[in-house]
């Protein structure tokens, strides 16, 4: 029995690591095309801009 529960709170552990990484990875892609948005709307850049703002959308929730 107790083989089993250290077997389920790796498990739930490790789940839990890799959601944590994923949203750390997110919001890191988040913040960089914050600044390639910004960056594209001081040039003039509606291509890029309208690109950028499509990915951040779908980082969204």
């Amino acid at each position: 029995m107790m083989g089993k529960m250290n077997v389920s709170n790796e498990v739930l552990l490790s789940l839990f690591a890799e959601m944590v990484w994923d949203e750390s990875i997110r919001k890191h892609r988040q913040e960089h095309l914050y600044k390639a948005i910004d960056s594209a709307l001081a040039d003039g850049d509606e291509a890029s801009f309208l690109v950028l703002t499509t990915e951040l959308k779908s980082l969204q929730y």
